[in-house]
């Protein structure tokens, strides 16, 4: 964004210029929570006799901005619901939409997840290809996402970067959940994007791995025998005594509730545990990496 030297207003420049905010036509869900947002916008302009023009400038957007917010093709941030709450005097209606609006930018199969992890009381994690999505920084997801053939749109990458921070919320809950990650050492090696992200990466790794309800294991890379060659595995478990688990290896990787495909899983993902170097040995080896970093 910019800013007008002359009002102090931020500008936005363009839609280029800030991309991650369109609407994706094939969540129905976040389409009609944008429509009804800006509904809601026109309607409140129209009651106290402001044209769109005067209202961008009075909010800091142009008028071509304010028509798509009001026309549903665009997501409206969350400061600029705060900023037309005020000039519009709506006494807090506007702003109150930023919540349903701050998720509507979040992909669908991202918000589904994230309201299961937000649920669970324990999840066992693996993946054999990267770090995990819920361990990695935000330049690291962004390099990774970059890298994607046939590649993503810019917009396409920054909503599935947002949609990966929201997820860290399961850190801070409380009561935290129990927290298990098993990584493979070749995705700690291999400098995806540039060393000073790798570095930076190992860095949070570190961090994570100080936290009192998370354990962190890495799968060495000498290992003669595995139990992960068949895909990763997600297993979450719930107040209730209830789980849901996820596999490439089970139901083409759909979700599973049932009691013996979960079995297979937790099997599974023990055997990979018990096969890994132990907690205080995975964070030796992620130390020894930084430093050959």
């Amino acid at each position: 964004m910019s800013v007008d030297g002359g009002t102090g207003v931020a500008r936005l420049k363009s839609e280029a210029d800030e991309p991650g905010w369109e609407v994706d036509p094939d969540d129905d869900w976040g389409v009609a929570v944008v429509a009804t947002v800006g509904r809601q916008l026109r309607l409140r302009r129209e009651a106290v006799g402001m044209r769109a023009a005067d209202f961008g400038e009075a909010v800091g957007y142009g008028e071509d901005m304010v028509y798509k917010l009001e026309g549903g093709r665009r997501i409206p941030r969350p400061e600029f619901l705060d900023r037309a709450d005020e000039v519009l005097g709506a006494d807090g209606l506007i702003a109150a939409m930023k919540d349903d609006v701050r998720k509507v930018r979040y992909p669908k199969k991202v918000r589904d997840l994230a309201k299961l992890e937000a649920g669970a009381v324990e999840l066992q994690l693996y993946d054999p290809l990267n770090i995990h999505g819920l361990l990695q920084t935000p330049e690291y997801a962004r390099g990774l996402l970059l890298m994607r053939r046939p590649a993503y749109t810019q917009d396409e990458v920054e909503r599935m970067v947002a949609g990966r921070m929201a997820r860290k919320s399961v850190f801070e809950r409380d009561p935290a959940p129990e927290l298990g990650f098993v990584l493979e050492e070749w995705t700690l090696r291999r400098p995806l994007g540039g060393r000073t992200l790798l570095r930076a990466q190992l860095e949070h790794l570190l961090e994570v791995a100080r936290l009192r309800n998370v354990e962190l294991q890495v799968m060495p890379m000498d290992r003669e025998e595995h139990a992960g060659l068949a895909g990763g595995i997600e297993v979450l478990k719930f107040g209730d005594g209830s789980a849901v688990g996820r596999s490439p290896a089970v139901a083409n990787g759909r979700p599973v509730t049932e009691r013996k495909q979960l079995r297979i899983l937790e099997l599974r993902y023990g055997i990979i545990r018990a096969q890994a170097l132990t907690p205080r040995e995975s964070t030796a080896l992620i130390e020894q990496l930084l430093g050959e970093t």
